[in-house]
């Protein structure tokens, strides 16, 4: 197995850097709190009572998060949509946000231009492409994204801005006290999780040598439960590793039957339990259930808990740990964490089928 001590493979396999992004991930929350608080917000903005935000992988795991972050809130409703037909529920009072790092993906520029035709306010949040060159024309507001990475690196500026979106109209107490706690536990984090911390110290790179060769499986609840979404997608795309993810209590009453056949994937299979205090009492009881019949099953797991007393502390500190698994696991397989070459097959295929 691949030493994780040694710092020469971190250089051998990571030559894009893909860590120095996850190094950044603290800086980018605080960034992009004072970019997004200096955002001019139209006047329409007031009269909204649904979001609807359009975007596919690492662009829309921020709305993701949002839509939990915010669920105590009565308004606005939250959707998330990854499709390329926008809903037909769209009135006057729907904000669309397109988010697409690129400004080029395909679904989100689908919804987004049957938005045109519609009466409702309109965002956007992008580097660039199609999707700013829309909204230019348009005159449609940008929060132009100038963190250069790939989508899954920004989550910073994916996620931030929409909270401070809400804050700002109302709909949620904005706390600057929010975002500097979660930049604080993360940073102390970094200094846990750094490549240059020893395995003996470093949970994430023990946590990688243990998930290592394993099919996984990721279960979250509540406001882990786009937490546990992206363990999972960072898993695939970083680790190139096969991994999918649960939420409680749905998996409750249908996957723990699952357990039994076939036999040799208990051996083969780990599955984490992401948790939290701010879980509903029932659900952090449903953890240590679902964990006595993993036992009983003989399923490899562990529940990871997170740290932070706010929410979005504890949502970020976990999203920050499984980064950072996922790139140790990205090393322990010998690959390069930042392209994703079967993505950039299957556009180019699907342009030719235009």
């Amino acid at each position: 197995m691949i030493d994780l001590d040694d710092l020469e493979i971190y250089q051998h396999y990571d030559p894009d850097g893909m860590r120095n992004h996850i190094h950044q991930l603290p800086q980018q929350l605080r960034e992009a709190w004072q970019k997004s608080s200096e955002f001019i917000l139209p006047a329409n903005f007031a009269s909204i009572d649904k979001i609807i935000v359009c975007g596919m992988g690492g662009s829309a795991i921020g709305a993701e998060l949002l839509r939990k972050f915010a669920s105590s809130s009565a308004k606005p409703v939250i959707l998330v949509h990854r499709d390329y037909d926008l809903p037909a529920s769209v009135d006057s009072k729907t904000l669309i946000i397109a988010s697409s790092y690129s400004g080029n993906t395909e679904e989100t520029l689908s919804s987004f231009t049957q938005a045109m035709d519609k009466d409702c306010p309109k965002m956007a949040i992008t580097t660039g492409g199609k999707l700013k060159d829309l909204a230019q024309t348009r005159q449609i507001p940008i929060f132009t994204i100038d963190y250069v990475c790939q989508p899954r690196a920004a989550l910073g500026y994916s996620f931030i801005p929409l909270i401070s979106l809400l804050a700002r109209l109302g709909f949620i107490e904005g706390k600057s006290a929010w975002i500097e706690e979660a930049v604080q536990t993360l940073e102390a984090l970094l200094d846990k999780l750094a490549e240059n911390v020893p395995t003996s110290r470093n949970s994430a790179k023990q946590l990688a040598q243990r998930l290592f060769g394993k099919l996984i499986v990721i279960y979250g609840a509540g406001i882990l439960s786009p937490v546990a979404q992206r363990w999972k997608g960072q898993f695939n795309e970083n680790s190139k590793t096969w991994a999918f993810y649960e939420t409680f209590s749905e998996l409750n009453h249908n996957s723990v039957v699952g357990y039994e056949f076939p036999k040799e994937m208990a051996d083969n299979t780990y599955v984490i339990l992401l948790r939290s205090p701010s879980l509903h009492p029932r659900i952090l009881a449903r953890y240590q259930i679902t964990s006595e019949i993993l036992q009983k099953a003989k399923v490899k797991h562990e529940i990871i808990d997170s740290q932070g007393k706010d929410k979005l502390a504890q949502m970020m500190s976990l999203v920050f740990l499984g980064d950072w698994t996922s790139y140790y696991l990205a090393m322990l397989n010998q690959v390069d964490p930042t392209p994703v070459k079967v993505i950039s097959y299957l556009k180019e295929r699907l342009a030719s089928t235009k």
